[in-house]
C-alpha cells in the first residue's frame, strides 16, 4: 500500500458523508450552532499537533499496533498491553455501534422505496459483506473503500460548490465561521466532542505499516494528509451546509429534524435525483466506515496475538490472500453476538446502540491520544538526557507539550459531558469508564504475568 491507499482507508473510517448527515447536525444542535465549522478548525489543529509527536515516534516503533505500540515505547510494555486491550474494546464497541446505525439507515432507505425490513436485517447482510472483504487481501478492501469514498466526497463537494455559487439563502453565507462569539456560544465543549468523534480512526495509518511501502516515510505523510484533508472537508462542508439553510433556519432544522438537514439541502441545491442519490450514498458511506473499522479491529487482534497476549491462531495469516482472516472472523462473530443482544433487549439501533457504543469509543480514543502524547514526551526526554536526540526540540518536545495541554482540556470536557455522550444514562456512563478500565487492567496483568511478552516484532 502507498500513501493514498492508506489515506483512502482512514478517510473512509471517518465516513465523511455519514458524519455530515448524522454527527454534524447533532453537533450544531447540541453544541455551538453556527460556530461548529470553527470548532472543526480547532479540533484539526489539535490533532495535527498530536500527529507531530505521533509521527516522530514512528521510526522507533516497529510494531503495527498503532496506539498501544506507541504508548508502550515510552511508558513500558505493561502499559502498552493494557492500552492494547482498551483499544480493542473501544474499536469493537464502535464496530457494533455502526452496525446499528447502518442497519437503521438501510431500513430508512428501503422505506423511501416503499419496502420494509427491521434494522437488524440490513446489519446482518452488511456483516456478511464485511466478512467476505475481510477475508480477502487488503487491496480489495482498498478498492471498495476508494470507490465509495470518491462517490460520497463527490456529492458533498458538489453541494459545497452549489451553495457557494448561489450565495446561500437570503441571509447570505453563514457568518458563524468567522465570528469568535459563535465559537463560544451554546455548549462549545459538546461541539468539540462531536468534532473529535468525526475524526475517529485517523491513527489507523500506523496499523497498516506491515502492508505499506517504506513505512517510516509513508505513515507520517499519510497521517498529515488524512488529518488535513478530512479536517478541511469538515470545515468547508459544515459551513456550506449551514449556509444552505441560513444561520437561523439551520439551527432550527438541526433541532427539529437533524436527519433531513443534509438530504434537504441536497434536494434544494442539486435536485430531487441527487437527494435520492445521497440517501444511497449515506448507506454506502456507513458501510465504508464499517469496513474500515473491521479492517483496523482485525489487525489489532492479529497484532496482539502475534505478541502472545491472545491465542496464536488469531495471529495467523490466510495462506492464499495474506489477510488476518481468522482474526477478522472472530471480530465479526463478536459483533454478531452483540447485535443479537441488542435485538433481544430491544435497543434502538441509532439512539441507544450507536450512541452508547460510540460514546465508549470516544472516551477510549481521547485516553489513547493522551497516552501517546505522554509517551512521546517521555521517550524523547530520555533521548535528550542521553545526548541521543536527533530530532528538533520543537517537534518532539514543544509541539507534543502543547498537544498534551489541549488534550487534557478535551478529556475534562469528555468527563463533564459523558452522560450526554452515551444517551443521557448515568449508569451507562459509569459502565463505559468501568469497562475501559477493566480492559486496560486485564492487559496490564497479562503482561505482568508473562514477562516474556514483547511489543516488538
Amino acid at each position: 500500500m502507498g500513501v493514498w491507499g492508506i489515506v483512502f482507508i482512514v478517510a473512509a473510517f471517518a465516513g465523511p458523508l455519514g458524519a455530515m448527515g448524522g454527527t454534524v447536525p447533532i453537533g450544531i444542535n447540541a453544541g455551538n450552532g453556527i460556530g461548529l465549522p470553527t470548532t472543526f478548525v480547532v479540533s484539526t489543529v489539535i490533532l495535527l499537533l498530536f500527529s507531530v509527536a505521533y509521527t516522530a515516534l514512528t521510526p522507533y516503533v516497529r510494531n503495527a499496533g498503532a496506539f498501544y505500540a506507541y504508548i508502550g515505547t515510552g511508558l513500558g510494555r505493561r502499559t502498552g498491553f493494557g492500552t492494547a486491550f482498551m483499544a480493542l474494546l473501544a474499536y469493537l464497541a464502535l464496530l457494533v455501534g455502526v452496525y446499528g446505525l447502518l442497519g437503521s439507515g438501510i431500513t430508512a432507505l428501503l422505506a423511501s422505496w416503499g419496502a420494509d425490513a427491521p434494522w437488524w436485517v440490513g446489519a446482518y447482510v452488511s456483516m456478511v459483506a464485511a466478512t467476505f472483504l475481510g477475508f480477502r487481501n487488503i487491496d480489495l478492501s482498498k478498492k471498495v473503500l476508494g470507490s465509495l469514498l470518491i462517490a460520497e466526497v463527490g456529492i458533498v463537494l458538489a453541494l459545497d460548490a452549489a451553495v457557494v455559487v448561489s450565495g446561500g439563502t437570503d441571509e447570505g453565507m453563514s457568518s458563524g465561521f468567522t465570528a469568535p462569539e459563535a465559537l463560544l456560544s451554546g455548549a462549545p465543549g459538546l461541539a468539540l466532542l462531536f468534532c473529535f468523534l468525526s475524526f475517529l480512526g485517523f491513527e489507523a495509518t500506523a496499523v497498516f505499516r506491515d502492508e505499506c511501502r517504506n513505512p517510516n516515510r509513508t505513515i507520517p505523510i499519510a497521517t498529515y494528509l488524512a488529518v488535513t484533508l478530512v479536517g478541511l472537508l469538515y470545515v468547508v462542508s459544515t459551513w456550506a451546509l449551514i449556509s444552505a439553510w441560513g444561520d437561523t433556519e439551520a439551527i432550527s432544522i438541526a433541532a427539529t429534524d437533524p436527519g433531513s438537514m443534509l438530504p434537504g439541502a441536497v434536494g434544494t441545491y442539486l435536485g430531487s435525483t441527487a437527494e435520492h442519490i445521497v440517501q444511497v450514498l449515506y448507506v454506502t458511506s456507513l458501510f465504508a466506515c464499517l469496513l474500515s473499522i473491521q479492517n483496523v479491529t482485525s489487525r489489532y487482534v492479529f497484532n496482539i496475538s502475534q505478541r502472545g497476549a491472545l491465542p496464536a491462531v488469531l495471529g495467523m495469516r490466510n495462506e492464499r490472500h495474506g489477510s488476518p482472516s481468522t482474526a477478522s472472523n472472530v471480530v465479526t462473530a463478536i459483533a454478531a453476538v452483540f447485535v443479537l443482544l441488542a435485538i433481544v433487549i430491544d435497543l434502538d439501533p441509532a439512539t441507544e446502540l450507536y450512541a452508547w457504543f460510540a460514546g465508549a469509543t470516544t472516551v477510549g480514543f481521547i485516553l489513547m491520544l493522551l497516552g501517546t502524547t505522554v509517551s512521546a514526551l517521555i521517550f524523547f526526554a530520555r533521548r535528550r538526557r542521553a545526548g541521543q536526540l536527533e530530532e528538533s526540540v520543537v517537534r518532539v518536545i514543544v509541539a507534543p507539550a502543547i498537544a498534551l495541554i489541549c488534550l487534557v482540556a478535551v478529556f475534562v470536557l469528555v468527563l463533564q459531558n459523558l452522560r450526554e455522550l452515551v444517551g443521557g444514562s448515568l449508569p451507562v456512563a459509569w459502565a463505559v469508564l468501568g469497562l475501559l478500565t477493566a480492559a486496560f487492567a486485564y492487559g496490564f496483568v497479562v503482561a505482568t504475568r508473562k514477562p516474556g511478552l514483547s511489543l516488538d516484532n
